[in-house]
């Protein structure tokens, strides 16, 4: 099966490099890297140029004006032409990431996805640690960690894509709209690894300001999806987020990483 992986980029000098080089590393052979750009001023464009000339895999970008990084992934999954599409912009810290996850998708045909566990980390410590585990209830506050989400493509060609009046919390609202379907049924896989590090410091997590907007955006989205009631997603959902602070990486998880670690 063929994986398109959606990188957005806007000014994105300072990490774009580690998010590359992570990606070369990969030992899945049929990637397709597809990346938009938003129009970036700084050396963006030129490491993307360089990557395109020198990577092992198919790469594919563009590079104009957008609303915002849903804008700008909902133009990203309209590039991609793969059985499965992923969105990726931060680190794999396993060389058999994407291999893992793509070989549970031929082992589960009966899935409509495959997720993971990640960690949100500085270059020097972990901060929180996103361990989900298998598919639960939305009302037990479970939800997948978008950025390890690998999805059938047929999933964006039923559901549609991300709704960009949802400024923090269009992936969320994208999962809920498919997992909430109760005729379909959807199921995801779960692979118990930590596949993928965060930088730290993202939309939802950079102000208080940032993730009252992002919980007030998640209860709309389970009103809007009829997920009733959705106070009681809201308040477990809230709880399982504390405790990512407080919880321990296993102990296989060694962070910083080494720069041969992967």
């Amino acid at each position: 099966m063929k994986l398109s992986l959606i990188i957005t980029t806007f000014n994105s000098e300072e990490n774009l490099p580690k998010t590359l080089k992570a990606l070369e590393m990969q030992d899945y052979p049929d990637i397709e890297v597809v990346i938009k750009d938003g129009g970036s001023t700084d050396s963006t464009l030129d490491i993307i140029k360089d990557y395109e000339n020198t990577s092992k895999y198919e790469v594919k970008w563009k590079t104009c004006p957008d609303t915002g990084i849903y804008d700008a992934m909902n133009q990203g999954v309209q590039m991609c032409t793969g059985d499965v599409i992923a969105c990726y912009n931060d680190e794999y810290v396993l060389k058999d990431a994407v291999s893992s996850m793509m070989k549970l998708l031929e082992d589960h045909p009966e899935c409509v996805g495959a997720h993971a566990d990640l960690v949100y980390a500085t270059p020097t410590e972990v901060k929180r640690y996103w361990h989900m585990g298998e598919q639960k209830s939305l009302f037990a506050g479970w939800m997948p960690g978008h950025p390890t989400l690998f999805l059938r493509r047929e999933i964006y060609d039923k559901y549609g894509l991300y709704k960009t009046d949802y400024r923090i919390s269009a992936d969320y609202e994208f999962m809920i709209r498919f997992l909430s379907d109760k005729e379909a049924k959807n199921k995801l896989v779960y692979l118990p690894k930590i596949i993928i590090s965060m930088y730290y410091g993202g939309t939802s997590t950079d102000s208080t300001g940032s993730y009252i907007r992002s919980l007030k955006e998640g209860h709309r989205a389970l009103v809007t999806n009829h997920v009733h009631p959705a106070f009681v997603a809201d308040c477990m959902r809230t709880l399982r987020v504390l405790l990512q602070f407080s919880s321990k990486c296993p102990e296989s998880f060694i962070w910083p990483l080494k720069s041969d670690s992967i």
